[in-house]
Parts: C-alpha cells; sequence; structure tokens
C-alpha cells in the first residue's frame, strides 16, 4: 500500500539520527493473528506507551520501515504489518529532565575517544533517559551515529570512558575488557574503618538483589569479583580511596566498599535506597574513574588517560 508511505525518495544505509538519538529496530516475525496496522501492533507489543504517543510519534515521522530496494522510509500510523520486514522507531520522552553538566572530550583519534563523563549523566539511552545521555549528545555533537561506549560508567560516577568511533575495530577494543588487558583506577570518598588494614583485596560474589537494580553478595557461591583497595588520604571520618578492580560487575565498586562498612558518600543505593527527584543534582555520588591504561591494539602504544576531575576530602 503505497498510500500507507510518506513522500521520501531518499535511500540511506540507515535511519537518520535525530538530535543524536538512533532508532531501535523490531524484526516483523510471522505472527498466527496479523495487527490491522502498525499503530495496533506496537499499541500491542509496547502497552506502557499509549496509543496517543505512538500516534504522535508516526505523525512526526518518527517510525520507519526498511524498503526491498534497500533504503529506509518514514510509515504512516496505516502502514501494514509486513512480515520479514524491519521497523525503526525513536524513542522519546515527554518531559525530559536537562541534565546542566556536559562532557570533556580528553582524547580521539579515528578509532576511539575518551570522555570525561559528569556526575548525573547516563551513558547511552534507557529509561527516563533518552536525550541527555552521554552518548546522544556525542553523536549529535559530532554526527557520527557509530559511536559506542566499550564498557559501562554509572549515571552517578563521574570520569573517563571509552567510546569507539569505529565499528570495524570496536572489536578489538572490547577485547580489551573481555580479556582484562585494561588497568582502570577509580577514586572515591567513604567514610573511615578504622578496623581494616590497607591495602585490602576484596573478593565477592555479586548477583541482582531486591530492587531488581541493586546488587547484593552472595557468600554461598563461588567469588565473581575482585577489587584493589587502598587509602590515599584521610580527614577527620572521612578517607580519599584508591579502587583498583580486575572484574567490572554492575555496581560492584558501590557494593565492594560497603561491604567493608565504609559506603561511599552520597550513595544512593548503598547501605540502603533513597530516592532523589530526577532533577535534584546536589550531593554527587563520590565516585570518580580516575585513570584509563592500556596498551592500544591498533597501534601497540602504550595509552594513559587521568580525568580532569578530582574529588577533595
Amino acid at each position: 500500500m503505497l498510500t500507507s508511505y510518506k513522500n521520501h525518495t531518499m535511500l540511506q544505509t540507515a535511519p537518520p539520527m535525530k538530535d543524536g538519538v538512533s532508532p531501535s529496530r523490531i524484526y516483523l516475525e510471522k505472527l498466527n493473528n496479523t495487527p490491522k496496522n502498525l499503530l495496533v501492533f506496537l499499541c500491542q507489543k509496547f502497552p506502557h506507551v499509549s496509543f496517543d504517543e505512538w500516534w504522535a510519534r508516526f505523525e512526526n515521522g518518527d517510525v520507519w520501515s526498511d524498503t526491498t530496494e534497500g533504503g529506509f522510509v518514514p510509515l504512516m500510523s496505516d502502514a501494514p504489518y509486513l512480515h520479514g520486514r524491519t521497523i525503526y522507531y525513536y524513542r522519546s520522552l515527554a518531559c525530559e529532565v536537562v541534565v546542566p553538566f556536559d562532557y570533556q572530550i580528553i582524547f580521539e583519534n579515528d578509532e576511539f575517544m575518551v570522555v570525561d563523563k559528569p556526575h548525573f549523566l547516563a551513558v547511552t539511552p534507557s529509561g527516563s533517559y533518552v536525550k541527555q545521555t552521554l552518548l546522544a549528545r556525542l553523536k549529535a555533537d559530532t554526527g557520527n551515529a557509530d559511536l559506542s561506549p566499550i564498557h559501562r560508567l554509572d549515571r552517578e560516577t563521574a570520569g573517563l570512558i571509552l567510546i569507539s568511533r569505529n565499528v570495524a575495530t570496536r572489536h578489538r577494543y572490547q577485547a580489551l575488557f573481555a580479556h582484562h588487558a585494561i588497568n582502570k583506577v577509580y577514586h572515591a570518598i567513604a567514610t573511615v574503618n578504622h578496623n581494616l588494614t590497607m591495602p585490602t583485596d576484596v573478593r565477592l560474589h555479586l548477583e541482582r538483589g531486591e530492587p531488581f537494580y541493586v546488587m547484593c553478595v552472595n557468600t554461598d557461591k563461588p567469588v565473581n569479583t575482585h577489587t584493589h583497595i587502598d587509602i590515599l588520604a584521610v580527614k577527620g571520618d572521612l578517607a580519599k580511596y584508591e579502587l583498583r578492580p580486575t572484574t567490572g560487575k554492575l555496581h560492584q565498586l558501590r557494593v565492594h566498599l560497603n561491604h567493608l562498612g565504609t559506603p561511599i558518600c552520597h550513595d544512593p543505593y548503598y547501605p540502603s535506597v533513597r530516592h532523589k527527584p530526577k532533577d535534584d543534582f546536589t550531593s554527587p555520588l563520590q565516585l570518580l574513574a580516575k585513570h584509563l591504561v592500556f596498551d592500544d591494539p591498533i597501534t601497540g602504544e602504550r595509552r594513559e588517560f587521568t580525568s580532569r576531575q578530582e574529588l577533595d576530602l
């Protein structure tokens, strides 16, 4: 039904970004009961998104399909469900809170960039954050839709993150983390436990806890995380810690310090969950990804990077 498609003849290798946001994709599988059209299908597949919102996305040109000619076209809401095609849609939020802090690029070449991320800025679009993410801002600013983070960094954590610029070489840098061939050093401000001897090594089994977005310690299972911890300075009841993880589980450093009885200052999850309004940018988590060191898998050159941010006692 050609009348279901907006007039658009440009062929592309991928649907375009919008404000730095790349579209999500869905392959249209063969169904026993074919939906009346794509609008009905999307409302059924994503019941948490309202009919009016999906309608608005179609009207705004935010739902696309591939074509038999190899290009991509935006769709109207009455476009049919065609088994074997792929559709693309752009996520959007009606009231996304603006994060009033920005990133700094520490280094970049043809293969990757090292970015110094502020507190409160999520790395990738998820949940309540789409455009107000590091990746969306980088894509919008550079025009490079192929940017992709090589490793994880929590929204609450500031500091260095490695971003791939080249799809062809991305796996070489991902392998650095898979093979533990990259040294990451973090700084944290946390309470002092005078009963501890420093430096120390923390080895624990971490798994998903309750609620699902926090991690907990399971002493009955084999160790799956390790962090070497030392103290850099002490001031009153607080200390500045140096953390050297050799594994990369979600919230690992936060859980390890909390397990020692020294929770990181302003941690909203550990030792207990304390939700703040999304527009409250006071009291950032005192955790900073300070150093990255690795041998470049393309050039063999030793790469050493340091965040320009500091955590002060």
